[in-house]
Formats: C-alpha cells, structure tokens, sequence
C-alpha cells in the first residue's frame, strides 16, 4: 500500500539538508504518535552500551516494531526527532547517520537534538516519530 506522507522540498532554502522540510498527510488520515523509541532489548536492558551508532540501530528496530503493530511502516512516517545524550556533534552525527540510512529515500522532516540525559541507564539515543496511515 503506498504511503499517505507526501514530503514536500524546498527549492528555496538549503539543498544540502539530508530531509525533507516538511510532510503533510491527506484528512483521511490516522496519526500515530510513538512514544520515544529506546535502545533496549526484549528483556528492557539497554544495547550498546557507550556506542552511539548501536543504540540508534536498536532504537530504528524498536520503531519499526512499534510502527508495525499499530499497521504502519517506515515509509508511513512524517516526522522524526532524534536525541542524542551528547555535547559532541561528532556523537549526534554518529546517531543520525544510522537513522537516516534506515529511512533511505523516505527522507522525512526531523529535527536531531543533543540533550543532557535521557532516562534509562547508559542511554545515549531516543527517536521519537509522527506517522499517518489511510484504512
């Protein structure tokens, strides 16, 4: 089923940003608000500990799961917001590098954070999303 998330470019403003500028989605549709995706396995330990590209995965995968059973998919996703629990912007691009490969040409809108903590034990990243499906 294709996506109901339309990404709208921008032909004004900067060409090198790694999204789209905004997303809109049709009346008709469903929104599903995801809570913060974490770097934790089935067991809530958190994965990869000290590694900010493995925790990113873990937190892509966890969405995923989550994406899946409320009936949507990665490309259902509009919106994104990564926080990275760093001062380093070498760590934030670290995380985002990850996330952005896990949505490819699904480009969408998001907005990468360094925060001072987040609230599990040994976490670095978080990925909250927006998605919007048609039934």
């Amino acid at each position: 089923m294709p996506s109901a998330v339309t990404l709208v470019r921008s032909r004004t403003l900067a060409a090198s940003a790694e999204y789209a500028y905004a997303a809109t989605a049709p009346a008709n549709a469903r929104l599903i608000f995801l809570a913060g995706s974490c770097p934790l396995d089935a067991d809530g330990a958190t994965v990869g500990v000290g590694d900010y590209a493995a925790q990113a995965a873990m937190c892509v995968e966890n969405m995923r799961t989550t994406l899946a059973e409320a009936g949507a998919e990665i490309t259902d996703v509009i919106s994104t917001r990564v926080l990275v629990a760093s001062t380093r912007q070498a760590d934030l691009v670290a995380a985002w590098g990850v996330v952005r490969e896990a949505f490819g040409a699904h480009d969408v809108p998001s907005t990468l954070l360094g925060v001072t903590v987040l609230g599990y034990d040994d976490q670095l990243v978080e990925i909250e999303a927006v998605a919007a499906v048609v039934d």
